[in-house]
């Protein structure tokens, strides 16, 4: 009997010693695990872009305006011609066919890098455009602006209009080609964010975005003044167009004060990015843009892919008070049916891949009747880092009247005569 006991006690003791060894184990293999994760986590953080030359310096999805990657990028910095961009698509979208441009003696007179055009001298407009943008010419962005708004003046207001436009509030423009400048509304300036944000407008959203695509991606360009008399040849100074596979539009600049700047767009597999870059170094460090811009393109081409991120709405019902219900006349409040309107199914968005989109529901706890059909109640959006990248409205599928005393009345007496005839239905069948 004590043998008995005995071999029970040193079989309850090995199970204990295995449980508390089991547990240990599965404590430090949670331990690995997490270790692993965090291991994971620090390797995604050092994948971001490091070391970058430029002060400030944004990678932007162009197709949602989603910054991906910032440096700085909310600091106010001259960006000198890359002011450009803004002139160009300006042109672009009021110029007539076949304009004509004629240079005035203060075009004539800007300073290097200039076409060096005589006064007097004609063109047209539109080979004007390709001279301010492949070659960074001063004095066609002071053609342009006088062709298009009668004066540089004018013409700045016009830009400075188009900023606020864009929602831009960083941005000031005072010359129309990029040299430094201040006036009374501050000096030229705007942020590594909001100069992508032009070149978003400029590529994806602008009536005029194939044409400017088209000039800005030419590699070379040949034109002559009206008469026939001179021939110029442009060549583009956007090295990056020929860097990556992809590239495809971009805008080089340099000022004392400025530094090199850039701002370059790339679309490869659907993916279009667009990286902008102020204070990128000084002379002699032109290349510094170009090693900034490669690095931040492969950043997002190695991190980022669409995914479809719509969630079908679980059905949804709202309480209305005071609102007649055909099926019961005696419930007082009644529920209302909801749906999304115009919804997508499928919602891309470019994440990385330990990105996840809050959806967020924002509906009305409750509604006074009466309630019309189509009315909305609610809103979901969908949100990543603070950014709403998607929004639909939530409305009622059916309408609901208001419950009042006549809309009572008449309900009972539809059911009063209802019941009548089928008394004397049932009286006749006796």
């Amino acid at each position: 009997m004590n043998q008995n006991k005995i071999k029970i006690i040193a079989v309850l003791l090995l199970l204990c010693i295995s449980a508390a060894w089991l547990e240990r184990y599965e404590i430090q293999e949670s331990g690995q695990n997490l270790s692993g994760q965090m291991a994971d986590k620090m390797k995604q953080n050092t994948d971001e872009p490091q070391n970058l030359y430029a002060q400030s310096a944004v990678l932007m999805d162009a197709d949602s305006g989603r910054v991906l990657f910032g440096k700085e990028e909310e600091t106010i910095r001259p960006m000198a011609s890359t002011t450009k961009i803004m002139t160009c698509i300006i042109a672009l979208e009021h110029m007539t066919d076949n304009e004509i441009v004629t240079a005035s003696a203060y075009a004539a007179s800007q300073p290097k890098v200039h076409l060096g055009i005589r006064e007097g001298q004609q063109f047209y407009l539109r080979d004007i455009l390709f001279s301010l943008m492949l070659e960074s010419h001063n004095d066609s962005a002071v053609m342009v602006a006088e062709v298009i708004a009668g004066s540089v003046e004018a013409f700045v207001k016009m830009m400075n209009e188009k900023a606020e436009e864009l929602g831009l509030t960083k941005t000031h423009f005072v010359t129309p080609n990029g040299l430094d400048g201040e006036d009374e509304g501050g000096v030229h300036a705007t942020t590594a964010m909001e100069l992508a944000k032009i070149m978003k407008y400029c590529i994806m959203d602008s009536p005029e975005k194939e044409m400017f695509l088209d000039i800005t991606g030419t590699k070379e360009y040949h034109f002559r003044d009206l008469k026939g008399t001179s021939s110029y040849t442009c060549t583009n100074h956007n090295a990056f167009l020929t860097m990556m596979d992809g590239a495809i539009s971009g805008k080089t600049g340099f000022t004392a004060d400025a530094g090199y700047c850039y701002v370059g767009a790339l679309r490869r597999d659907e993916r279009t990015f667009i990286v902008a870059l102020l204070a990128c170094g000084w002379p002699n460090h032109k290349g510094y843009k170009w090693s900034d811009t490669k690095k931040l393109m492969e950043y997002g081409l190695s991190n980022y892919e669409y995914r479809n991120v719509w969630q079908e709405l679980p059905k949804q019902e709202i309480v209305v008070k005071d609102s007649g219900n055909d099926q019961n006349i005696y419930q007082k409040n009644s529920v209302a049916e909801v749906e999304i309107q115009q919804k997508p199914e499928v919602l891309k968005v470019l994440l990385r891949t330990d990105e996840n989109v809050e959806i967020s529901v924002q509906m009305e706890k409750a509604l006074s009747a009466p309630v019309e059909k189509g009315q909305k109640v609610g809103e979901v959006r969908y949100i990543i880092d603070k950014n709403i990248i998607g929004k639909y409205d939530v409305l009622t599928r059916s309408g609901l009247k208001k419950r009042t005393f006549f809309w009572c009345l008449k309900r009972c007496m539809e059911r009063f005569f209802c019941y009548t005839r089928w008394n004397t239905f049932f009286v006749d069948l006796r």
